[in-house]
């Protein structure tokens, strides 16, 4: 199953963008004998100023037809890291080809947006910065590999 992370803004280079880059190629290289990857960030920029709206749209096109949507989103649902290897091989034996992440801008996702999508996942209750969403995020996705290969990275 292909992850695309459909982001808003550009990481420019800095230690966020070594984050995600990173943990990415950790995901990459577990996830791939597990039928996992690759991961590929599509990054969007609305440079007319449209707001969440015109943001909504471009994330809307950088998703591929027929993925399952995830919105990172504040009021989503919060999952342990189990749950969501979990929730990542439930969709992988489903049959998914295709799961895209989708993090807003600093004013977060358009509702409409949100309420399109198949999931809401949410890193707790606090507001993250967009760009650190996406470090923890690629964490993640290398944390969840991790664990559904056994491997000693997670540890609870």
């Amino acid at each position: 199953m292909r992850v695309h992370l459909c982001v808003v803004g550009r990481l420019r280079g800095g230690p966020e963008n070594d984050f995600v880059s990173d943990y990415l190629t950790r995901f990459d290289r577990t996830g791939r004998a597990l039928g996992l990857g690759p991961a590929r960030v599509v990054e969007v920029e609305d440079k007319k100023g449209g707001g969440k709206g015109a943001e909504a749209a471009l994330l809307r096109k950088a998703v591929p037809d027929g993925a399952l949507i995830c919105a990172l989103d504040e009021r989503g649902k919060a999952m342990t890291s189990p749950d969501f290897a979990g929730l990542l091989a439930d969709k992988r034996d489903q049959g998914r080809g295709d799961i895209a992440f989708v993090i807003g801008g600093a004013d977060g996702l358009d509702p409409g947006l949100v309420d399109q999508a198949d999931l809401t996942l949410s890193f707790g209750a606090m507001v993250w910065p967009h760009m650190l969403a996406r470090v923890m995020l690629a964490e993640q996705l290398y944390r969840a590999a991790s664990i559904l290969a056994g491997s000693p990275y997670h540890r609870a």
